[in-house]
């Protein structure tokens, strides 16, 4: 399966939306930079993008809400915030 823009934007989102954790984001991306097939088209971005995610569990280099919203920029997504009751 190729990894495409859409792919990532879904990882960070699930990451943002707590459904999976740092670990396990770090772990993917690591994951896909060794053995992932990374679509040709924009194969540069994608791997840029999850170069900065592999690192985010790494304390000098996090992973901040901003951090995000410039990585899913890069992928030509924006994220959006709604604030619901508790």
């Amino acid at each position: 399966m190729s990894i495409t823009k859409n792919t990532v934007a879904d990882r960070i989102a699930a990451y943002l939306h707590h459904e999976i954790t740092m670990t396990q984001l770090v772990e993917w991306s690591e994951s896909v930079l060794m053995d992932g097939e990374l679509d040709q088209e924009d194969a540069a971005t994608i791997a840029d993008v999850i170069a900065r995610l592999g690192v985010a569990d790494v304390r000098a280099f996090g992973l901040t809400w901003e951090d995000c919203e410039t990585l899913l920029g890069k992928l030509g997504f924006a994220p959006r915030v709604d604030v619901v009751s508790a």
